[in-house]
C-alpha cells in the first residue's frame, strides 16, 4: 500500500472533524508541552501534524519556532488555510518520518500523537527512533502518544501496534528517560472510545 496516497485520500474525502483522531483541543499534548517548560522560541516539531489543531494552540500560546511534518500535503494545506497569514511564519515538511532528511540536533521538543503506532515493521520503528536521536537536541523532550494495549487493532483501514508505557519506552532505549506517562480514553466524533497511552521522555544530554 502507498501510505502517502492512503492518507491523502483520507484528508481529501473527510472533513477535519470527521476523522477518528480529531480533537478540538488536544489537552494532554498541551499539558505535556507545558510540563517541559521550554522557551517560547524553542524549536518544536509535530510529527504527523496533519490538520491537527495543536499548532493553533501553540501559536496562541506564543510559540514561534514550529515545524509541522506529515505524509499528506493535502492535510498540511488544510492547516495552512485555517491558520491564514500566520502559516507563513511556520515550517512545513511533507514526507515520511522514517526517511525524510531532518537537521541534526535541531528540535527542543518532538511531539507525535498517533503516527508511531502505524509503524508495525520493526525496521520502520528502528528508523523512527534513529530520527529522534538525530533530530532532537541533547536534553530535549519527546512526547509520544500511541494506542494503548486495549486500543484499536486497526485505524483508518490500517493495522496498528499497541503499547503500554514500558514497552514504548523500551523501543526507544536507555538514551531516553521516561519522566511520566498517562492514559486517555479519546472519544471519536461519532462517540466511540479509543484508548491511548502518552509517554513524556527526555533525551540524554
Amino acid at each position: 500500500m502507498n501510505t502517502t496516497l492512503h492518507w491523502t485520500q483520507v484528508y481529501q474525502t473527510k472533513a477535519v472533524d470527521e476523522v477518528s483522531w480529531y480533537q478540538e483541543r488536544p489537552e494532554l499534548s498541551l499539558a505535556f508541552i507545558d510540563q517541559a517548560h521550554i522557551a517560547r522560541d524553542a524549536a518544536i516539531i509535530d510529527v504527523g501534524a496533519g490538520a491537527s489543531t495543536l499548532v493553533d494552540h501553540l501559536v496562541a500560546s506564543g510559540y514561534t519556532d514550529i515545524t509541522l511534518l506529515d505524509l499528506s500535503e493535502a492535510a498540511l494545506n488544510t492547516a495552512r488555510a485555517r491558520l491564514g497569514a500566520v502559516a507563513a511564519q511556520l515550517k512545513w515538511l511533507v514526507g515520511d518520518i522514517t526517511s525524510i532528511a531532518l537537521p541534526q540536533h535541531r528540535y527542543d521538543l518532538w511531539h507525535d500523537r498517533a503516527v508511531f503506532h502505524f509503524l508495525t515493521d520493526p525496521v520502520q520503528q528502528e528508523r523512527y527512533v534513529a530520527q529522534v536521536r538525530h533530530a532532537v537536541k541533547p536534553g530535549g523532550h519527546v512526547i509520544m502518544a500511541t494506542f494503548a494495549p486495549d486500543g484499536p487493532e486497526q485505524c483508518s483501514g490500517l493495522t496498528t501496534a499497541r503499547y503500554d508505557a514500558q514497552t514504548l519506552h523500551s523501543i526507544f532505549g536507555s538514551g531516553f528517560e521516561l519522566l511520566s506517562s498517562t492514559h486517555e480514553a479519546h472519544v471519536t466524533p461519532w462517540g466511540n472510545q479509543q484508548k491511548f497511552v502518552y509517554c513524556y521522555c527526555r533525551k540524554e544530554a
